[in-house]
């Protein structure tokens, strides 16, 4: 069995907070989840590079950047409902920050419960982030999103508040899309 524990620290120090990301939530639950446990054994020792890495059909893991970007950009807190969806290893890090957590990995990504989530996160770019997904934001709630129609995407955050759905961009990244959430292919001339 390898030892990745140094590889995690090196992940925090060189990928996480030289990109802006001061969530001391986010870099403890970074430096101890083992993250190869989520990949499968086989791809294991690209657990910690500064890249995407396949671990299903139409599944990856973000890059480590870009996943602790999005969770910065949730603002988590302590005993916020969250749901991860196609992000075991967002929903890890939540886990760790004690959020109580759904995961919403099976066939049909697109049926979140209501209203009902403080922050949701994707691991996974989408062509256009589905109604019913900034649908169940609570008020108040947060979803972080990279959505992507050519080949640089932009990460996103939704708000839900009493005025409505706020969207802002946050960084550019380029992961590749959800399975079932590509850009629908059209006819040009």
């Amino acid at each position: 069995m390898v030892d990745f524990s140094a590889a995690r620290l090196n992940m925090v120090d060189s990928q996480v907070r030289t990109n802006d990301v001061t969530d001391l939530h986010v870099q403890d639950a970074m430096r101890v989840i083992p993250r190869e446990s989520l990949l499968p054994p086989g791809k294991a020792y690209l657990a910690y590079a500064d890249a995407e890495v396949p671990y299903a059909p139409g599944r990856a893991l973000l890059a480590p950047r870009d996943v602790a970007k999005l969770l910065h950009a949730l603002a988590i807190a302590p005993g916020q409902k969250a749901l991860a969806i196609a992000a075991p290893y967002g929903a890890a890090v939540l886990e760790h920050a004690r959020l109580s957590v759904e995961r919403l990995d099976g066939e049909d990504l697109s049926a979140p419960k209501p209203g009902a989530y403080d922050v949701i996160i994707c691991e996974g770019a989408v062509a256009r982030t589905p109604d019913a997904w900034t649908s169940a934001l609570a008020p108040g709630g947060r979803l972080a999103v990279i959505e992507r129609m050519g080949p640089v995407g932009k990460a996103v955050v939704y708000t839900q508040s009493p005025t409505g759905l706020a969207r802002r961009e946050i960084f550019d990244a380029t992961p590749s899309y959800l399975g079932g959430f590509e850009p629908e292919q059209g006819f040009a001339f």
